[in-house]
């Protein structure tokens, strides 16, 4: 049986570790956050598999009330550059990096975004009550958090891929013999994906175990949060009937959803988040005429925090598949999901807004543009307004009106009076 030894530089690191976490006071503190949202995780640091980001080493210093520049912090630092680079020159680990990198990277764009939002969420007139602006204003603490995080990451992890190069390490290494060529992805995970996804090139035959296929803690997303992915084939774009379902075809959402939900179970009870923020992220890259299935079985296993999740990650796709999935609810009998779909979409850029409104008016969905326009005129800056109104003069510059006056009177006169300053007042 082959024994697998820690490098020393990693074992040193792991013993400062497990004697840093000995100072720390039991209950609370950033100990409690992390080992809460990803238990899995810091036990594998600690175990000395992975390593442990500087940032949370920071935060547990912090906990056992060490100065980040005394002795024992210092002493930390120097065991931390060496376990990093003895981790870094295992077979394959530039790859890994590079990896990681551009998920961090794309999880510091998304974290700024939200905080953005949620700036503009806080400044809303008429202003929300004092239980709102609460719960706004944590949000707003985790986003920014989430950006210096993710941000420091992104440079701990391109100084580690400079240090490989300099020693000419960053080699990619080559692909397994581990793979089998074109054949189509199975298990919840793919649920969404049709026939034409069996062209997407060599992926990993499935093992046979009840839990679908997932990727591992150290695969990037592909989710809208990340970036998305290419559509597949059966995915309507923002002008077909998305919501028109065969019989056969809603007997095989009906199936997918169930399958996907008793994945989401078995990974949220095995503490495996990052792999369940996956899942919810690949069903958003199938038909949008799946996703009320998915809802309802969502609500009925009481995982309705999973289906904020997805609502939340469908308002970052592109126009037209936002309007897709946003009709697609709407014609399903769910308008206050649809509703809370366009209001999260409102922090985008005028240009794209004004393609989701074209889209939706184009398959119909007139009450869900009304929506759509009312959340964006109640949050975001008057000028902002005239700035969408000039992406379509005549059809939008008469909505975002009767929406400014839906708001209230005092809204609608400061849209009128950039309007006129754009020259757009008597279209």
């Amino acid at each position: 049986m082959t024994v697998f030894q820690l490098p020393v530089e990693v074992a040193t690191f792991r013993h400062w570790l497990a004697d840093l976490a000995r100072r720390i006071p039991p209950g609370g503190g950033w100990y409690g956050v992390f080992a809460e949202r990803d238990p899995e995780g810091l036990r594998a640091c600690f175990a000395g598999t992975e390593i442990l980001p500087w940032d949370i080493v920071e935060s547990l210093l912090q906990d056992a009330g060490e100065a980040d520049g005394g002795p024992f912090a210092l002493r930390g630092r120097t065991l931390y550059a060496a376990a990093t680079g003895a981790h870094d020159r295992r077979p394959g680990a530039a790859g890994a990096l590079t990896e990681r990198r551009a998920l961090m990277e794309r999880e510091r764009r998304y974290a700024e975004s939200r905080a953005r939002e949620l700036g503009a969420l806080l400044r809303v007139t008429p202003a929300p009550g004092p239980d709102d602006t609460a719960r706004l204003e944590h949000d707003l603490a985790w986003a920014r958090d989430d950006h210096t995080r993710a941000t420091a990451r992104v440079a701990d992890l391109t100084a580690r891929l400079a240090r490989l190069g300099e020693r000419g390490e960053g080699a990619t290494a080559p692909e397994p013999p581990p793979a089998k060529a074109r054949r189509r992805p199975r298990g919840a995970r793919y649920a969404w994906l049709d026939g034409a996804a069996e062209d997407q090139g060599p992926v990993a035959a499935p093992a046979p175990v009840p839990v679908p296929v997932l990727p591992a803690g150290g695969a990037a997303p592909r989710g809208a949060r990340f970036g998305g992915a290419p559509q597949s084939a059966g995915a309507a774009p923002g002008g077909a009937d998305p919501a028109a379902l065969s019989e056969a075809d809603a007997v095989e959402a009906g199936r997918a959803a169930a399958n996907a939900v008793y994945a989401l179970q078995r990974l949220r009870a095995q503490g495996r988040s990052g792999e369940a923020y996956a899942l919810l992220c690949e069903a958003l890259n199938g038909p949008p005429a799946r996703l009320p299935a998915l809802a309802g079985e969502l609500h009925r296993a009481g995982l309705g925090a999973d289906w904020s999740i997805l609502l939340w990650e469908a308002a970052s796709l592109p126009p037209g598949r936002l309007a897709a999935v946003a009709g697609v609810l709407a014609d399903a009998g769910r308008p206050a999901d649809c509703d809370q779909l366009l209001r999260q979409g409102v922090a985008r850029p005028v240009e794209e807004l004004a393609g989701a409104c074209a889209a939706l008016r184009a398959e119909g969905h007139h009450r869900e543009v009304r929506a759509l326009l009312t959340a964006f005129v109640r949050v975001r800056a008057p000028e902002d307004a005239a700035r969408l109104a000039a992406e379509d003069p005549r059809g939008l510059t008469p909505q975002l009106l009767e929406a400014a006056r839906a708001v209230s009177a005092a809204r609608e006169r400061d849209l009128l009076h950039a309007l006129r300053v754009a020259g757009l007042a008597g279209t």
